[in-house]
């Protein structure tokens, strides 16, 4: 006697699970460009890796004698699985079963996903389209009565936030749970025109009386990418999965861990001559801060995030010598640097994400303080700028800063995490104050240029007195500066510099936790 027959049957449910919803619904899914979600797990995960768990749960019709006839499987598919050649939790919404919608969920599987993610404190990369296990007016029938919303399991999402990284790929029109699964990780990334996300579909905002709208007017990827909700955008899911392992290869497995160190095969030495010319003499005139970035880390290491909101400041991962740092800056060419309310969001994200999964932090400043005017005021831009110092000074690792040009006002401070003796060196086109001689020369000398007779005149022969004082050398010769150093130099210099500061990195969490 054997158990060939019982093993026989485990086959053909596992046959009939990996048609997914049916042929005909499969066909729909790649109409629409989409692939289905073992299609997408086969994909992101190294090859014959992944270890799928509950892959027959789902809903079984027998006939009279107790014979199988058929098997719908859950609309969710989870396992253990490698990519390039580390573990993480990999699990996905199949749309092709009920829209991804909780009335044909085994929501035993989507909440086992998650613990497994916290107990194992492995990485979590969630594979959206749908509900993502969100309510359907249908589930008050199957279920004969209604329900208080509970988000049972949540927590463990939450709680994943601060034992490893997670991340989100919107792959198909993510609404509800779906929504709430995009934003709550560490990185998100959006599928340009395939791919939507919002709180309610159109259908539900019409019936709200806001009037008809469109998938695409509600949640386009132009709309999340925009306002912070979803970190990037890509064309393709195929890029959104090369997205995701570049992410992931910048940190650690878990918090238990340091980021791994990668041979990048890039000179540490070496030294960039047009770097000497690459800030304008002209305050006022703009320059590619991203060229100075891409020139100083190892080559084409710079992985930006959240590149198309809070757009005056260019935050995200890179290597130096192989070892990974997180990296910020101001873009003179928006705002001319300035620090807007989004803008400090966006850094507040990345300094929490150094924080926890111990990436030492680099600052290539160019600030000439917060964006003034009425509509930063009404942003409440001062409340969020000082949350980002504050995020500052909570940081767990070291702090360097690399003054390339300005450091004006409240937010020009950021040249230091605050109450900390981080590491600063400048260029020889620093610039700093409490504000611009350009733009504060009028209100300090009101008095004495009211009463000139010449005003144009006295203007002028004031701006020369100030300019001739400005240099950074004044300021290194009583040490508000340490360092003022030649440009071509700052690659090797800050190469030396996060050898030591990994030195000083010990794993583990932060004591307030990532803010998503």
């Amino acid at each position: 006697m054997t158990w060939e027959n019982e093993l026989e049957e485990l086959r053909h449910r596992e046959a009939l699970a990996e048609k997914l919803g049916g042929e005909e619904k499969v066909d729909r899914q790649h109409f629409f460009g989409k692939q289905t979600v073992r299609e997408r797990i086969e994909q992101i995960v190294d090859k014959g890796s992944f270890w799928e768990l509950g892959k027959t749960a789902g809903v079984a019709t027998y006939d009279d004698d107790g014979n199988l006839l058929d098997l719908l499987p859950s609309n969710f598919v989870f396992g253990l699985g490698e990519l390039d050649g580390r573990p993480a939790v990999v699990s996905g919404d199949d749309f092709t079963v009920r829209g991804g919608s909780n009335d044909a969920s085994i929501s035993a599987k989507r909440e086992a996903s998650e613990s497994m993610a916290v107990e194992m404190r492995l990485p979590h990369v969630r594979l959206l389209d749908g509900m993502s296990g969100g309510g359907s007016v249908k589930t008050i029938e199957m279920a004969g009565r209604t329900y208080i919303p509970v988000l049972a399991g949540w927590h463990t999402v939450i709680d994943h936030l601060n034992v490893a990284p997670s991340v989100s790929l919107a792959l198909g029109s993510v609404a509800g749970m779906g929504a709430a699964r995009a934003t709550t990780c560490h990185y998100s990334v959006i599928v340009r025109d395939s791919a939507q996300m919002m709180i309610a579909g159109p259908a539900l905002v019409e019936q709200a009386g806001l009037g008809s709208v469109t998938k695409e007017e509600l949640g386009h990827a132009s709309i999340h990418t925009g306002n912070g909700s979803i970190d990037d955008v890509v064309d393709s899911e195929t890029e959104a999965f090369d997205r995701a392992l570049q992410f992931l290869s910048y940190l650690p497995t878990s918090v238990d861990e340091l980021p791994p160190i990668e041979d990048w095969g890039d000179d540490p030495g070496r030294r960039e001559e047009w770097l000497l010319e690459a800030i304008p003499r002209e305050p006022r005139q703009a320059y590619d801060m991203r060229a100075i970035l891409n020139a100083v880390v190892d080559d084409q290491s710079f992985f930006e995030i959240g590149r198309g909101w809070g757009t005056s400041i260019i935050g995200g991962l890179a290597r130096l010598d192989g070892v990974p740092v997180a990296v910020y800056a101001e873009d003179p060419r928006i705002y001319g640097g300035g620090w807007t309310a989004d803008a400090c969001r966006k850094l507040i994200r990345l300094a929490d994400l150094a924080s926890l999964f111990k990436l030492p932090m680099i600052h290539f400043e160019d600030c000439p303080g917060f964006v003034i005017g009425k509509t930063s005021e009404q942003e409440g831009t001062i409340r969020v700028g000082s949350t980002a110092l504050v995020a500052l000074r909570q940081l767990s690792v070291p702090y360097c800063t690399v003054v390339v040009r300005k450091a004006f006002g409240v937010a020009g401070a950021s040249n230091r995490a605050p109450g900390t003796s981080s590491m600063r060196m400048a260029w020889p086109s620093g610039d700093w104050g409490s504000l611009p001689i350009e733009g504060g020369l009028e209100v300090a000398y009101k008095a004495e240029l009211a009463a000139a007779g010449d005003p144009d005149g006295l203007k002028a022969e004031i701006t020369d007195r100030l300019n001739r004082l400005r240099s950074p050398h004044r300021s290194a010769e009583f040490y508000e500066i340490e360092q003022v150093i030649d440009p071509r130099d700052t690659r090797p210099m800050l190469c030396d510099w996060v050898r030591l500061a990994r030195r000083t990195l010990q794993p583990g969490g932060t004591s307030w936790g990532f803010r998503p």
